[in-house]
């Protein structure tokens, strides 16, 4: 997707819908500890969104082939690699959880998410949220006028793998402005120098989902939407919606409670 990147109203409507996207995050933050719901998650997000002014994208949601998506986020606890759905399961202490927020603001669409550890996790899990973060901004470094979307997916497939975890095929980064997903797919893993040419003024998302075990996924359930690893290994994932400057990115899903960069983005 590309906004004009001279279009002022453009780049600020993305600028708003993300930040309140990443607000939403940070009013759930000191919510999600042990023994709440994903079901009270969703609730108090949907909260959120009615006194920002926000619509969520996801709530009834329903692309080709998929039954209406029936929240107002997407939690993904543990092994569920994505789409999970908010349900009435207390989290427990060592849990993971990524929670997705998408929210609608004058028409344009914030996408980020996060991940909570609950409570003490194991060495393994936090390693796994930790180096997910990481291997989204090192993607997310690459990004500037004239690079390729392979050289995006290709940093974060090589960072991933080095540190013997897999990157998620099936899913990916997308367009975003003033529909959800749109062209182009954002893949995260990849070869340098291939696919679409980065211009100034497109926005998308950079998600990368990455397995503490092997890279395949299925479905689970017959709900349509929840995905979990099929060797039941931990799986992370983070976003951020992103703009290609005329130098560089400018991340759009910032906010007050945001987690920093890495120390190795601004080194």
């Amino acid at each position: 997707m590309s906004i004009t990147y001279k279009d002022t109203d453009g780049v600020q409507g993305m600028k708003t819908a993300g930040r309140l996207a990443s607000e939403v995050l940070d009013y759930l933050t000191p919510h999600i500890k042990p023994g709440i719901t994903t079901k009270e998650i969703d609730r108090l997000a949907a909260e959120c969104m009615k006194k920002q002014g926000t619509t969520s994208a996801t709530l009834g949601y329903q692309p080709p082939g998929y039954p209406p998506y029936p929240a107002s986020l997407c939690t993904s606890v543990n092994h569920v690699v994505c789409h999970g759905i908010p349900n009435e399961k207390p989290l427990k202490k060592g849990d993971i959880v990524n929670v997705d927020v998408t929210v609608i603001k004058d028409g344009w669409f914030g996408d980020t998410s996060r991940m909570f550890m609950v409570g003490e996790v194991s060495i393994a899990a936090k390693r796994l949220v930790n180096l997910t973060y990481d291997a989204m901004w090192h993607g997310i470094m690459h990004v500037k006028p004239g690079v390729h979307l392979g050289d995006i997916g290709f940093a974060i497939q090589k960072f991933a793998e080095s540190n013997g975890f897999s990157v998620v095929r099936e899913f990916c980064g997308h367009g975003i402005g003033r529909n959800f997903h749109e062209e182009p797919q954002v893949l995260h893993y990849g070869k340098p120098g291939t696919l679409e040419e980065l211009k100034p003024g497109m926005t998308f998302t950079i998600e990368p989902m990455i397995n503490a075990g092997r890279k395949d996924v299925k479905e689970f359930g017959n709900d349509g939407w929840t995905i979990v690893t099929k060797d039941h290994s931990l799986s992370a994932q983070w976003e951020h919606t992103i703009l290609v400057t005329e130098s560089g990115y400018e991340v759009l899903t910032l906010s007050a409670g945001s987690p920093p960069p890495p120390p190795f983005v601004n080194a």
